[in-house]
């Protein structure tokens, strides 16, 4: 069961990572070739982030939404499995 919870928490650290690296690189989510998986990737990311990011202040442009959702799922994940073991 904790290595189930291990590794979905992987793959959302994953995905939360990877919407990182798509806002610097800039594909398009239209794209033939890495669209699906772009759109899969905001698709699952959105969702998470954008309460975050309606709490938090402008930051001239800077979007700290993904650090702050990178910690509470660490928070969550630790939080989880010390209540399994």
């Amino acid at each position: 069961m904790i290595q189930i919870i291990n590794l979905l928490f992987l793959i959302f650290d994953i995905l939360i990572i990877g919407r990182v690296i798509l806002s610097w690189v800039r594909v398009s989510p239209y794209d033939s070739t890495w669209g699906p998986l772009v759109r899969f990737i905001y698709q699952a990311t959105e969702p998470f982030l954008a309460p975050i990011r309606q709490l938090l202040p402008a930051m001239g442009g800077l979007d700290f939404s993904p650090l702050i959702l990178l910690v509470l799922s660490s928070f969550l994940h630790r939080l989880i499995v010390g209540l399994l073991i």
